[in-house]
């Protein structure tokens, strides 16, 4: 155990410095610029996590050295934030470790049924989902979850890391909800509530039976919500972006914040499963259930993975709309010529075409340069993702940084 706390102080020492420094506190002003829909330098981020099997690899348990499993997650989380700093994106660190909060919800059964999941046919390979609502009837089994915090079991967590590295860093209370982020799109767990071929199918067969479950996944969201917030346990750490949480319009995150109202934070939606559903049976059968879930955020991220080329129009009526992810799936030009200036593009290039399945510069090039030149005139960052693989060169992403830098630099100067 003593070895365990003295390997994770020298972790936290490690990222203090780098959290504390001069360049972090300018990143941070940076991005909230940029989300503010200010001209800054080209921004650019670089990011993976343990759902990607290069980084399962490399931070996976078999690479960690606490033997208590409590502290070994910190230690990969650290490490992971260390290695962060290596690619020379701009990720921001902030000064203080988090606690998750004992909050009542299980990513298996979020609804109160259990979408099991198949046996990937090989590592890394896909699973299918089970999903529990095989006919309509089996919906009435669908419970929601309320905002109940296990205090007790949160204050063993909390002291548990205090004794180890709390006189180093400040150690934040994540209390936010369950239904936060993707378990509060509806997409994610709809589809493995009931399936994706079966929901295409229900909006032309079942309509009816599809909006009931809708409509109680969205009440069941927003009582959560509001039980949160009520209860005082949004605080100023509970924002959900996919890029760093600063806008000059809302307060910055702080740790162990007074309590605060959602309309202090950025909320985060996507429609992944929907992809390749239409604008109007996306606004019909989603975005309709998604909007009063959103709108009580200062400002909203929209999007993940899917194509939104043909949605930016539906998504205007968010009217605190503030950024929006333009995908490799997406039209580059068509999306920048429906946005303009009005919102943020998160752009995101296909990670196979940059670091996944070789090392190309002049490829890597051509293809930011193509997107960056789509992208003239418009509030832009570059996002790279979803990044499976490196070909067991975790150096690559450092590469790919600074080449982008130097592209966007060359092509959009100081202002994007």
């Amino acid at each position: 155990m003593n070895r365990d706390r003295t390997l994770l102080r020298d972790l936290v020492l490690r990222y203090r410095e780098h959290a504390l420094a001069p360049e972090m506190e300018m990143k941070r002003r940076l991005w909230a610029a940029h989300h503010s829909l200010k001209p800054t330098r080209p921004l650019i981020l670089a990011t993976f996590g343990m759902w990607n099997v290069w980084c399962a690899d490399r931070f996976g348990d078999a690479a960690m050295e606490c033997e208590d499993p409590f502290y070994r997650e910190y230690e990969r989380t650290l490490k992971m934030a260390l290695f962060q700093v290596e690619t020379g994106d701009d990720s921001v660190l902030e000064p203080w470790l988090t606690v998750r909060a004992a909050v009542q919800g299980d990513w298996r059964a979020p609804w109160g049924l259990v979408a099991d999941l198949s046996e990937a046919p090989e590592r890394g390979g896909a699973r299918t989902f089970q999903p529990p609502i095989r006919e309509w009837v089996d919906a009435s089994a669908l419970r929601a979850i309320p905002h109940i915090v296990d205090e007790a079991e949160t204050a063993r967590r909390v002291e548990k890391l205090a004794e180890a590295v709390g006189d180093l860093l400040p150690i934040d209370i994540h209390r936010g909800p369950f239904y936060a982020g993707f378990a509060a799109d509806i997409s994610t767990f709809l589809i493995r509530l009931r399936g994706l071929n079966e929901i295409m199918l229900d909006m032309y067969e079942h309509p009816a039976e599809l909006h009931r479950v809708l409509a109680f996944m969205r009440d069941g969201i927003l009582a959560n919500n509001r039980q949160a917030e009520e209860a005082g346990h949004y605080t100023l750490t509970c924002g959900n972006q996919q890029a760093p949480p600063y806008a000059e319009e809302l307060p910055r995150p702080q740790p162990n914040s007074e309590p605060v109202k959602r309309s202090a934070l950025w909320g985060f939606c996507a429609a992944q499963e929907y992809t390749l559903v239409s604008p109007a049976q996306h606004e019909e059968f989603l975005f309709r259930y998604q909007r009063p879930i959103m709108e009580p955020f200062g400002l909203v991220h929209y999007g993940c993975c899917e194509d939104l080329t043909e949605k930016i129009g539906m998504l205007r009526q968010l009217p605190n709309l503030r950024s929006i992810a333009v995908t490799p799936s997406a039209n580059v030009g068509r999306c920048a010529e429906a946005i303009g200036r009005d919102y943020v593009i998160s752009w995101r290039p296909n990670p196979s075409d940059m670091v996944c399945t070789s090392w190309d510069e002049d490829r890597i090039r051509r293809i930011l340069r193509e997107g960056a030149n789509a992208l003239r005139g418009t509030v832009f960052h570059v996002h790279l993702k979803d990044v499976e693989t490196v070909q067991g060169e975790p150096d690559r992403l450092r590469r790919w940084t600074a080449l982008a830098r130097d592209v966007l630099e060359q092509e959009v100067g100081g202002g994007c």
